[in-house]
């Protein structure tokens, strides 16, 4: 099955992350489009230049896109876990912040 989309991740030169998804060209293509300014609205425009630090393909862009939305709602320490493939880090910045843990009681 040929790959049709992908989600990409780019380390900005002011230290922020953009997730963009794509489908059609390569990731290098799309990063370079970045670097070159070619999308003078686009966040990445004045935080160049940037660096591709993790990209998945789909093989259909609603599951590319549904996933780019995911990740923008992550935060800062779940994309960096991601990013470094550290699963328990991630599953650890997916608890809700502040929430206690369940107690085991003995009975």
């Amino acid at each position: 099955m040929e790959r049709q989309a992908f989600v990409y991740i780019l380390l900005c030169a002011d230290n922020s992350y953009y997730v963009g998804s794509h489908r059609g060209v390569a990731v290098d293509d799309r990063v370079n489009a970045h670097n070159q300014g070619v999308y003078r609205n686009a966040y990445t425009f004045t935080r160049r230049p940037v660096t591709c630090v993790s990209s998945d393909w789909f093989s259909r862009f609603d599951d590319a896109a549904a996933f780019e939305r995911q990740l923008k709602g992550w935060s800062r320490k779940k994309k960096e876990a991601f990013i470094r493939g550290d699963f328990d880090a991630l599953k650890h910045h997916s608890k809700r912040p502040g929430a206690k843990l369940k107690s085991q009681s003995s009975s």
